[in-house]
C-alpha cells in the first residue's frame, strides 16, 4: 500500500499515524513545508520518503509531489492528514489521482454548515432551522420567522472563530459592518449541552468504537474569557444520541475514517445535530480514546487501512477527563504537586502547542477512573487559583 501524508508532523502526536502505517506495511510519503531535518527522528524513521514544498497552499507543487511519488512507487492508494484546514485539500488531491476518500464532490456537504442541514433532514433529524443570508433583507426576513437571539456563523468554517449572537435589533448594524467577506449561515438560538460522537469507522462503514465528550464550558467561553477549560469520555452514550449519530453515519456514508459529530442534547434527552467533523476530535483526544479502551487507536486505524483489519471495541471501561492549565494563571498548586496528588490517577501529561494553548492551556493532564465524580473534583482541584 502507498500512503501518502500531509503535514505528518503536526500536531505532534499525528506521528503516530506515520509510524503505525509502516508498522502495518505500507510505504509512507509525507509532503510538508517543513524542513526535512526539522522532523523528528521517530517521523523520519516512519517514512519511505519526504517531499518537501514551498507552499502548502499551491496545488500545483503538491501535484508535483504527488506524482513524483506516482512514478516511482507506482498507484497512491490513500492520502490524508486527519486535519479539518486540509480537508478539501485532500479532496482535490484524491480527484486528481484517483485516490479513494472524499472527493470534490463531497466536501460542500461535509463542510458547509447549510448542507450538513439537508443531510441531517435526510437521516430523520430535526436540526435548528437556519439559512445563508447574503443581504440586510435576508437578515431582517429570517429573524423574523424565527425571532431573536439568532446565531450567525461562516457557513464554511471550523468552530467557533467570527460567531456572532443578534440578540435584538441594535445588534444588528455591528453585525453588518464587522461581518468578514464570507457567506454566512444565521440559525435559530438553541440552548442545551453540547456533546459529541465521535469515533472510527472501516472501510465498509462499519463502526470500530464510538465515544462521547462532554465540556464544562464552551471552547469559545475558554477563549474569549481567556479561562480554562476540561473535559471528559463518557462510558455510556445515551440513546438518542447514539442512535442520531449512527444515522448521520449512514447518511454521510462515511468509510475508513475518523468523525467527530457535535449535538445540543436537551433536557429530555433528545439531540439536535450541529455540525459534522470528518476527522478526529482535536486536543489530545486520540489519545484519550487509547485510555478508554486500552488499546492504539493510531494503529487500529492503520491496521484497518492498510490489512482491512476490523476489530470492535464496545467496552468502555473508564471516564476519562482532560485537564488544561495556561501559563500565566496563578494556580494554588504547581505541577509537580499535582503529579503528587494525583499520581495514581494521571496517566499521561504534557506541554501543549502554542496553536492549541487558548483553548486547551499550555499544558495537559490526563485523568482517569471508573467513575466521573471524583474526576471532576480532581479537575476543580488542579485549576484552583491561589
Amino acid at each position: 500500500m502507498n500512503s501518502v501524508f500531509l503535514s505528518p508532523h503536526f500536531p505532534p502526536n499525528f506521528q503516530n499515524f506515520a509510524s503505525r502505517l509502516m508498522r502495518a506495511g505500507a510505504n509512507v510519503f509525507g509532503i510538508s513545508d517543513a524542513y526535512y531535518e526539522s522532523l523528528s527522528p521517530e517521523l523520519r524513521s516512519s517514512l519511505t520518503e519526504y517531499y518537501r514544498v514551498d507552499d502548502m497552499h499551491n496545488h500545483d507543487q503538491l501535484v508535483r509531489a504527488l506524482g513524483y511519488f506516482t512514478h516511482k512507487y507506482g498507484k497512491l492508494d490513500h492520502l490524508d492528514s486527519h486535519n479539518e484546514y486540509w480537508l478539501e485539500t485532500e479532496a482535490h488531491l484524491r480527484t486528481d489521482f484517483n485516490i479513494d476518500g472524499l472527493q470534490n464532490c463531497d466536501i460542500e456537504r461535509v463542510k458547509k454548515k447549510s448542507e450538513m442541514k439537508k443531510v441531517f433532514l435526510k437521516a430523520g433529524l430535526k436540526p435548528a432551522r437556519g439559512r445563508v443570508c447574503r443581504t440586510e433583507e435576508e437578515v431582517r426576513s429570517f429573524i423574523k420567522e424565527v425571532g431573536y437571539p439568532v446565531v450567525a456563523k461562516p457557513d464554511n468554517g471550523v468552530g467557533a472563530a467570527t460567531t456572532y449572537k443578534l440578540e435584538s435589533e441594535s445588534c444588528l448594524i455591528p453585525y453588518f459592518n464587522s461581518k468578514p467577506h464570507a457567506d454566512y449561515i444565521l440559525e435559530e438560538f438553541v440552548s442545551g449541552q453540547i456533546v459529541s460522537f465521535d469515533g472510527l469507522v472501516d472501510k465498509k462503514g462499519e463502526l470500530i468504537f464510538s465515544s462521547s465528550l462532554r465540556y464544562n464550558k464552551g471552547v469559545m467561553e475558554a477563549v474569549n474569557e481567556d479561562s480554562d477549560i476540561y473535559y471528559y469520555t463518557v462510558r455510556h452514550i445515551e440513546a438518542p444520541l447514539e442512535k442520531a449519530g449512527h444515522a448521520i453515519l449512514k447518511e454521510f456514508d462515511v468509510r475508513g475514517r475518523f468523525f467527530h459529530f457535535e449535538f445540543f442534547l436537551q433536557p429530555d434527552g433528545s439531540v439536535i445535530p450541529l455540525e459534522v467533523n470528518m476527522r478526529p476530535p482535536g486536543g489530545l483526544t486520540l489519545d484519550m480514546f487509547n485510555f478508554i479502551f486500552d488499546f492504539d487507536c493510531y494503529n487500529t486505524w492503520a491496521e484497518m487501512q492498510v490489512q482491512n483489519i476490523s476489530k470492535q471495541f464496545l467496552d468502555r471501561r473508564f471516564f476519562v477527563m482532560y485537564v488544561g492549565r495556561k501559563h500565566h494563571i496563578p494556580y494554588a498548586m504547581s505541577h509537580d504537586e499535582v503529579l503528587a496528588k494525583y499520581k495514581e490517577w494521571i496517566v499521561h501529561n504534557e506541554p501543549i502547542n502554542s496553536i492549541f494553548a487558548p483553548a486547551i492551556g499550555n499544558h495537559g493532564y490526563m485523568l482517569r477512573l471508573e467513575e466521573i465524580e471524583p474526576l471532576i473534583t480532581a479537575a476543580e482541584d488542579i485549576q484552583r487559583t491561589k
